[in-house]
């Protein structure tokens, strides 16, 4: 399993334009073959700072989403209203401690 997350820092006033964005398209990405998880999170003293969190069941998978025209469409209207550069990066969990 790949663990995927990206890190976006939007322009404050372009916040809410991206919380509608993504309420619109994240069931669709959920359910793209592959999809494990997905969760929005949001830094509790940057609000203009989110993070997507998600599982997939491999590589390909996310990559398969990645040229779908529904990242095309969602990643070039998220991207319009960042105020810096994203980081994206993906992992493997190594251990789980509980």
């Amino acid at each position: 399993m790949l663990i995927r997350i990206v890190r976006m820092t939007f322009q404050p006033d372009k916040v809410e334009e991206f919380r509608q964005i993504f309420e619109s398209s994240k069931h669709k990405i959920r359910a793209r073959p592959g999809c494990r998880y997905l969760e929005l999170w949001q830094d509790l003293h940057q609000p203009q700072v989110f993070v997507t969190h998600s599982h997939w069941e491999s590589e390909e998978a996310l990559n398969s989403y990645r040229d779908s025209e529904l990242f095309r469409d969602t990643w070039n209207r998220t991207k319009a209203l960042f105020a810096d550069k994203p980081q994206a990066f993906s992992v493997a969990s190594v251990e789980k401690v509980e």
